[in-house]
């Protein structure tokens, strides 16, 4: 008989520490994993001891532990514990001065950079690489977190992300598919609406992610394709899912839901869980460490699948082949220096 499968959720918390009854809810719904964000963020000792007590509710050593961290705006570690890391158009723009190849270099070393100060906290899923491609006339919500405006491009650099933070043990996350660049409102207080056609979509839009589908973990956006699904966004609508991401795009990773507490998405907090899951998510993805609305998740979701703990574990070997153990963060300082101010 399988053991049982846990919740095919990620869950947050309130504050720097679990309460009493965090710890019991997570210990009773045990979700696949966790997600911390700047609140949850004081110290190191302080980090490492939340990511360990997480862990330990659920009983899991191998409960994945992400965070945003991408570098410019958007750092949940931040001075004067950890390095500020630039954004990614930074390096994109640098380019012009020092070469492309030089530019991928860098990044890489960014992230496994990002990779090391992750992993010292117990911290081993990273939400990026950023692949979207921004249009004139998108909103900032993107803006400097994409590299650049060139699909091809910001597939090489995505790749280098990726590579940096498997150098390091830490899982990436390619975001958002398939695609936000477009997106002319933020996600996070409303739904986007794209009107592009599909032949330009699939030109641009979704070229990075194809490029790019063969990372063990992914995100999906919450935006409306009109073209494609004109009554759901990506993240709810199961045309989309298994036509374009799993099909066009290739995608065959442990597919994220964006954040269920975003605007963006309709209904109360259980009916979101249903429909990203009943759309092809393979985890439900909460974020904001509200009690009540992770109850609600624990009641709607279900366990992972056979497909969803096939591509985790699938996930878990990448991770396992690609990690190396030599860095040392003078020599990444000196390349980053020499890179970003010449």
């Amino acid at each position: 008989m399988n053991p049982r499968r846990p919740l095919a959720a990620i869950f947050g918390c309130a504050g720097t520490a679990l309460t009493k009854d965090e710890f019991r809810f997570l210990r009773e719904a045990d979700p696949l994993g966790f997600i911390v964000f700047a609140r949850n963020v004081d110290t190191p000792e302080q980090t490492r001891a939340l990511v360990a007590s997480f862990r330990e509710a659920v009983g899991r050593a191998d409960a994945p532990v992400l965070i945003d961290q991408e570098g410019g705006r958007v750092a949940r570690l931040r001075p004067p514990h950890w390095r500020k890391a630039p954004p990614a158009l930074a390096f994109a723009q640098r380019a012009s001065v020092c070469g492309q190849a030089a530019a991928l270099a860098a990044v890489r070393t960014n992230f496994r950079w990002i990779a090391a100060e992750l992993a010292a906290l117990g911290i081993d899923v990273d939400c990026a690489p950023v692949a979207d491609v921004p249009v004139p006339g998108a909103h900032d919500i993107i803006g400097d977190r994409a590299y650049g405006v060139e699909p091809a491009a910001i597939a090489l650099y995505a790749r280098a992300v990726a590579d940096g933070l498997l150098d390091g043990g830490v899982l990436p996350v390619v975001k958002h598919m398939p695609g936000h660049g477009r997106a002319r409102t933020d996600s996070h207080h409303e739904l986007p609406v794209v009107e592009a056609s599909r032949e330009e979509l699939e030109r641009t839009d979704f070229a990075p992610f194809r490029a790019l589908a063969d990372l063990p973990w992914g995100m999906t956006a919450h935006v409306t394709f009109r073209a494609i699904d004109p009554d759901r966004p990506a993240t709810t609508s199961a045309y989309l899912i298994e036509n374009v991401i799993r099909r066009h795009i290739g995608f065959g990773g442990l597919l994220l839901s964006d954040d269920l507490s975003m605007q963006a998405l309709a209904g109360s907090i259980a009916e979101r869980t249903t429909a990203c899951l009943f759309a092809g998510c393979d985890v439900v993805l909460h974020c904001n460490g509200n009690f009540a609305e992770m109850e609600q998740v624990a009641l709607a979701a279900r366990p992972l699948d056979d497909e969803g703990a096939a591509r985790f574990d699938a996930g878990l070997a990448v991770r396992r082949a690609r990690t190396t153990t030599r860095f040392d963060p003078r020599e990444a300082e000196a390349a980053l220096q020499a890179f970003l101010v010449g």
